[in-house]
């Protein structure tokens, strides 16, 4: 008899890259559920590591090269129901640009006083417990 769990997708890796003062964010063509703007990511694949999978999808999206900072946390978001890891990460190269245009309408910098007007729901607390820190002048 086969298991049943309630989700049986893999995990989403999100990327939190910040560079002189905002943090990248980017809008997917199709909204999941209410999320339109959110940050870089993408399903782990079998084997990958969270950190690397948040690698691998920034450069797949968005053309930046980026590698993992730290691990800032994980959790079952709350909109999706996905199991979600958020990787904080440093740019080693590249210029950020719509390089997945079948699943990112556009991307952008957002500055810290900006992030409610992308996400209104508010961000996971370690993530903004990051950005509260990485952003501040």
């Amino acid at each position: 008899m086969a298991q049943q769990s309630t989700d049986e997708r893999p995990g989403i890796a999100a990327a939190i890259v910040v560079h002189e003062g905002r943090v990248l964010m980017v809008r997917r063509r199709v909204s999941e559920g209410q999320l339109s703007w959110q940050f870089p990511a993408g399903e782990v694949e079998p084997g990958e590591e969270r950190e690397a999978a948040a690698v691998r999808e920034t450069q797949e999206e968005t053309g930046l090269i980026v590698e993992a900072v730290k691990l800032l946390g994980e959790r079952v978001h709350p909109k999706t129901g996905r199991l979600m890891s958020y990787t904080a990460c440093r740019i080693m190269g590249g210029t950020a640009h719509v390089a997945d245009t079948e699943e990112l309408a556009e991307l952008a910098w957002v500055a810290p006083d900006g992030i409610p007007g992308y996400v209104p729901y508010g961000l996971f607390e370690p993530v903004q417990e990051y950005l509260a820190d990485a952003l501040s002048p």
